[in-house]
């Protein structure tokens, strides 16, 4: 099933104010996973996508006040001015900034930090593409397309994406589960 187009939209809200707040304060984000694979395919989100994800420096997290106040023991989740909710994720060390109270469309903030070189996490939710990559991919990090915006993203795309989803990433898409549905070229892919 694709998202529908009020929720692409108000993805692309979301995503565009956590952007400039993160921007504003300081903290170094990129675009991660599929979210990445969506602005180096289609400048957008996947149509099936029904979240955004973005890397942050873990160290950055005090920089931004709505992370700091929700990474505090105990903290409930806040919402910004503009209405956006702010939490930490109960599914492990992670935030997420809802477009509403009521409506859960969200961007998902992973904290990454540097050991030895290599970008690592906390919490890993066993997703394939969820793994380690070198900081080199952050230094420096670049503009990309995004969503009717201009993001942050690892320098190398391409390699950073192949790295994550395997050869071909960018040309071949696929749904989530491929077992359970293809896209194939011969079915209109993107």
């Amino acid at each position: 099933r694709w998202t529908p187009p009020c929720c692409l939209r108000a993805l692309r809200e979301t995503a565009r104010h956590v952007s400039r707040v993160l921007e504003r304060s300081g903290v170094r984000y990129w675009l991660e996973g599929g979210s990445l694979l969506g602005a180096a395919r289609l400048g957008d989100i996947i149509p099936w996508d029904y979240d955004v994800d973005f890397g942050i420096y873990r160290e950055d997290v005090g920089r931004c006040r709505w992370l700091a106040a929700v990474a505090a023991p105990g903290a409930e989740p806040l919402e910004d001015p503009q209405g956006f909710l702010w939490e930490k994720a109960a599914e492990g060390d992670f935030y997420r900034v809802h477009y509403s109270r009521s409506n859960r469309l969200h961007v998902d903030l992973w904290p990454f930090y540097p050991r030895q070189g290599v970008m690592t996490k906390d919490t890993w939710l066993g997703h394939p593409q969820d793994v380690e990559f070198p900081e080199s991919f952050l230094r420096p990090r670049v503009p990309i397309p995004f969503a009717g915006f201009t993001a942050m993203a690892p320098n190398n795309a391409r390699a950073f994406l192949e790295l994550k989803f395997g050869p071909g990433a960018i040309e071949t898409p696929q749904y989530p589960n491929p077992a359970v549905k293809r896209l194939d070229k011969d079915e209109g892919g993107l």
